[in-house]
């Protein structure tokens, strides 16, 4: 049996996050404190006593997503050996699995996606853009509607942001482009198109200051040895040397998330067990639509530290 660690992204935080892993788990503890210096400010308390709204600002939201997913592994490394081969993760999720792989350090970690968050929120003013989930369809067919909606709106923005499933696709881009894609997209036959509660149009061009900012930041951090195969969803493949790893970060930020297609082809390499860290159950469903037989546990809070034995 292989096994994968899996780390979520975005969109997952929640008021008293991981506040259960740090009262049970010194190792958690010392994750949470350590972020809290790194950052300056108590992001521990923000976590476990919000304010919500200020806890779902992006620059707040990534690094206290990161740091729960990282203290959920040390609280559980704590109690036993944890074996792994693989570590993939959802869009922000890629940042916690180079921790865990041993190629980013948490400090490193936690200060670069706090970056990540606040260069994203900039790139785009609030109101411009948007993102929506399109269900019923293939890509090939949402690509379609957004090719037509940026004809029909010149110089507009809307591209695939996420391949979460074969008919789960994430659009994203200006917000007039977004919402015609959409209804191109229901005319095109897809079951529903869902508007997303984000601040900014993630993995689209209109992030591409924020990856010129981050390419500055990234090209003074050391990267270590991974520990594990390194699963990219930005390439769908794993990952090879330093430079291939700050590249795809990069290209995260203008580029899909293939999350469907990265897991197929894990589970087709043999990954057949998977761990998913962190806050919430969002990835076990999302493996299980595209890869039934990769079968999935959820360390979210101390709760669930005796179910992963």
């Amino acid at each position: 049996m292989a096994t994968a660690l899996l780390f979520p992204g975005q969109g997952l935080h929640y008021v008293g996050m991981g506040q259960s892993l740090a009262e049970a788990s010194p190792a958690a503890a010392a994750v949470f404190v350590e972020a809290d210096e790194v950052l300056g400010f108590g992001l521990s308390q923000l976590c476990w006593q919000g304010p919500a709204e200020t806890l779902t600002l992006t620059e707040h939201a990534q690094p206290a997503i990161l740091t729960h997913s990282i203290a959920a592994l040390r609280a559980l490394q704590e109690r036993r050996d944890v074996t792994f081969e693989a570590v993939v993760g959802h869009s922000l999720g890629e940042w916690t699995a180079l921790v865990a792989a041993g190629v980013l350090s948490l400090a490193d970690a936690v200060r670069l996606v706090r970056l990540r968050g606040r260069f994203m929120q900039e790139a785009v003013p609030a109101g411009v853009g948007a993102m929506a989930v399109v269900m019923g369809l293939e890509r090939s067919a949402v690509e379609g509607a957004c090719a037509t909606a940026r004809e029909q709106l010149a110089g507009r923005v809307v591209d695939v942001a996420a391949l979460n499933g074969r008919t789960h696709v994430v659009v994203s881009g200006h917000a007039d482009a977004v919402t015609r894609a959409g209804e191109l997209a229901r005319d095109a036959g897809a079951m529903s198109v869902s508007a997303l509660p984000v601040s900014a149009p993630f993995h689209c061009g209109l992030m591409a200051p924020a990856a010129e900012l981050m390419a500055g930041e990234l090209a003074q951090v050391e990267l270590g040895a991974p520990g594990a195969t390194i699963w990219s969803t930005v390439s769908g493949e794993p990952v090879g040397d330093g430079a291939e790893i700050r590249g795809l970060l990069l290209r995260q930020f203008v580029a899909p998330v293939l999350w469907q297609p990265t897991i197929e082809a894990m589970f087709a390499a043999g990954v057949d067990a998977g761990l998913a860290l962190g806050p919430g159950k969002a990835l076990k469903g999302m493996v299980r639509r595209v890869a039934r037989g990769l079968k999935v546990r959820v360390l979210a809070e101390a709760s669930g530290l005796a179910d992963t034995h």
